[in-house]
């Protein structure tokens, strides 16, 4: 009796060591589904206008790997400048889920604290760079304006 052996060579990619999470507003009316490729490999915080104030630390989905899978009619978009970038964010709680990004608008901005399973913990040790949203290529046309030195009281 003869017998074929065959191998079989299994690769493993990053897309199949990708995790999906789940990604909820603070009242729970909006649920997301992404799929995080990178286990939070880079993750920022943006300086722009906008950004500054909400403080997210952010992580980069592509827009396939995001899907709104609950409260699609309880998102509203914020959108201001240059309106390429969406500011996602809940009609009811107010909370920042996601943006549609200006740097790249083939893929979304996540506020990582709004992933159900990242811990506080988790939260505060991650490693978060600056993105220079302020001096965006966009935003070039706004560096003109100079900014009072002195302190106003």
């Amino acid at each position: 009796m003869k017998l074929d052996i065959v191998v079989l060579w299994i690769t493993f990619t990053t897309d199949r060591l990708s995790k999906m999470r789940k990604l909820t507003c603070h009242c729970g009316q909006i649920e997301i589904e992404i799929d995080i490729k990178d286990n939070f490999e880079d993750l920022y915080r943006c300086n722009c206008s906008m950004c500054i104030r909400k403080g997210a630390i952010t992580a980069i989905v592509n827009k396939e790997d995001l899907k709104v899978v609950k409260g699609m009619d309880k998102l509203k978009c914020y959108q201001f400048k240059t309106k390429v970038a969406k500011h996602y964010f809940c009609s009811n709680c107010g909370i920042q889920t996601h943006n549609l990004r200006r740097r790249d608008p083939n893929t979304y901005g996540i506020n990582v604290a709004c992933i159900n399973d990242i811990s506080t913990k988790e939260l505060f040790d991650f490693k978060v760079r600056i993105n220079d949203g302020r001096n965006h290529i966009m935003a070039v046309s706004y560096t003109h304006l100079t900014l009072p030195t002195k302190r106003i009281v």
